[in-house]
């Protein structure tokens, strides 16, 4: 048994607390008890992810994801889910910008199980190398799959220019080049650099007792060796200094047009004032990459747009990261309609929004339903686990136990200076996709 080198801290969030510890290998462990029903969510957050990457290596760390599901000596491929599954559970693993994580939901009398699998696979995964030549076929082919898409085209090229130095410009999955030419030492060398219990972060909620699941996690992960601290990020992107524009043209029949504005990180006071803007310009909704969104239908976008006719679809997003990443904005162009007429519409929204204080019912609506997506998005066991480790990675825990109240603090007067410091032409980059042929 290993010693605790930090003291426990413990931070409210919600209606119960969460405990807080530091193992003596640098591993972080988030606890809440939650006794509504007999189930229990362990996640393992890593802090890696495509910001993490370089050219010649994009995409490598969800091929690694990827491959701790291959299998290791103790749970050959294919045993992790036979286990899980006899007890009724759950998992799964997905890689983002900032981390890749890794959880289980299960019976809570058979969450050990869980511990055992994430303990295991941070440093005994294979990576087999016919299983890594099998796996680079499927990414390859799911990035083709993503490539058929005018939107992914479309935001591949965008956010590429949108950042000049930042990791952020490239997609998770990585380009093709890259994954063509990286092997299994590549892949392996990423796992043990940054599967490391240092560089990880675990979150479990549900029906156990504090004390004995840190117990449990201690006897499980303790003994796992601290390893090299990862390499750093020393980047920084710096101001643009004027509108960006990119052009793609394709086979598809319909026009998109794509605006990307740099955006306060997560741990920035224009954060919540920046996610309540948002929920006026296009609806509230969840943050990227979890959340769905509620009808959108009453939002500036979709009434200056849709409504009119001008567009299809309109959607927009504000995301939570650890450094500043994009505000989005999507408008699928109606048949008939121009990407020109779209533009100038979008200009006119967002010019209002700059100059003119929102109404006190616009701000509230949009307040309350932005709290209520955070409130929906973290009613399961699963889903608050997952906001406990995403926000020790994106921020803190004091992000997460104030969120409802900073929604609530932002006034008129907040949404018109983030309009104007972030939806700034000079600070957006604009893509147009434009059929062959077509629109424009």
């Amino acid at each position: 048994m290993h010693d605790f080198i930090y003291p426990s801290k413990e931070v409210q969030v919600g209606d119960s607390e969460v405990r807080k510890e530091t193992l003596d290998n640098g591993l972080t462990v988030l606890l809440k008890e939650q006794h509504a029903a007999p189930v229990a969510s362990f996640w393992v957050w890593y802090r890696v992810g495509s910001r993490n990457e370089v050219p010649g290596n994009t995409g490598i760390s969800h091929w690694v994801e990827h491959m701790l599901f291959k299998g290791s000596a103790k749970f050959p491929r294919g045993a992790m889910d036979k286990a899980v599954s006899k007890h009724g559970g759950v998992y799964n693993g997905m890689t983002w910008v900032d981390w890749t994580t890794y959880y289980e939901t299960l019976p809570s009398e058979h969450i050990e199980l869980a511990l055992e699998i994430e303990s295991d696979r941070m440093v005994n995964a294979l990576f087999d190398p016919q299983e890594t030549e099998t796996e680079r076929g499927v990414i390859i082919s799911e990035m083709e799959g993503n490539e058929n898409e005018p939107e992914y085209q479309l935001y591949q090229e965008t956010s590429a220019v949108a950042f000049r130095i930042h990791p952020y410009r490239q997609m998770v999955i990585g380009y093709r080049e890259d994954l063509l030419r990286m092997g299994r030492e590549d892949l392996y060398r990423h796992y043990r650099t940054f599967y490391t219990p240092n560089n990880a972060v675990v979150a479990a909620v549900g029906d156990f007792n504090s004390e004995e699941m840190l117990r449990k996690v201690n006897d499980y992960f303790g003994s796992i060796p601290k390893g090299p601290e990862p390499p750093s990020l020393h980047l920084t992107e710096p101001p643009q200094r004027g509108e960006k524009r990119v052009v793609v043209e394709g086979n598809e029949e319909t026009a998109y047009l794509l605006a990307l504005y740099h955006a306060p990180k997560a741990n920035d006071p224009d954060f919540f004032p920046m996610v309540v803007a948002d929920a006026i310009l296009g609806g509230a909704k969840g943050l990227p990459p979890f959340g769905g969104s509620t009808s959108n239908r009453s939002s500036r976008l979709y009434q200056a747009l849709v409504a009119s006719g001008i567009a299809a679809a309109v959607r927009s997003s504000v995301a939570a990261t650890v450094d500043p990443y994009l505000a989005s904005i999507e408008i699928t162009i109606r048949q008939g309609q121009s990407l020109e007429k779209a533009e100038k519409i979008l200009d006119a929204v967002i010019q209002r929004l700059q100059e003119e204080p929102v109404g006190r019912d616009e701000l509230e609506k949009a307040i309350k339903q932005s709290r209520a997506q955070f409130v929906y998005a973290s009613e399961s066991v699963t889903h608050q686990a997952l906001w406990l480790g995403f926000s020790e990675i994106a921020a803190n825990q004091e992000w997460l136990a104030g969120f409802l109240d900073r929604l609530s603090s932002v006034t008129a007067e907040d949404i018109m200076r983030v309009a104007t410091k972030y939806y700034a032409r000079r600070n957006r980059t604009v893509g147009w996709y434009v059929p062959q042929g077509g629109q424009a």
